[in-house]
């Protein structure tokens, strides 16, 4: 919330996490749909809230290897199907296997940190 009483996008797409939806915005004239969460389109055109399919193809992905003893993990970029894209990782799959092209859903988790949209193979 901001100093004048009014949510920030941010904040609203992280209450509707904690809530266990999956939202994105999507322009109410074409219909382009935005992540991650802002006051309004590129041109400054009318943003609306709508519920995300959560499916969505792998467009890039790193496999990070940090120091042990922890475990290499990936960084996705996915493009939902609602053709927004977003940074994540993919859980389930040893963190090579997950290749461009991959087919994944999403799902809310829980972390110390709050919620947060994780992938799976689909």
């Amino acid at each position: 919330m901001t100093e004048h009483g009014v949510i920030s996008p941010e904040a609203r797409w992280r209450a509707a996490l904690a809530d266990g939806r999956f939202l994105i915005q999507r322009d109410t004239i074409d219909g382009t749909s935005y992540f991650p969460p802002r006051l309004a389109g590129p041109e400054g055109q009318p943003l609306e809230w709508v519920e995300a399919s959560g499916r969505g193809t792998v467009y890039s992905v790193s496999v990070i290897h940090p120091k042990p003893p922890q475990q290499p993990y990936n960084v996705v970029l996915v493009d939902l199907e609602e053709g927004a894209r977003m940074m994540s990782r993919v859980d389930g799959s040893g963190p090579d296997k997950i290749v461009i092209g991959t087919q994944v859903s999403a799902q809310i988790v829980q972390t110390e940190s709050g919620p947060q949209v994780v992938f799976h193979r689909a």
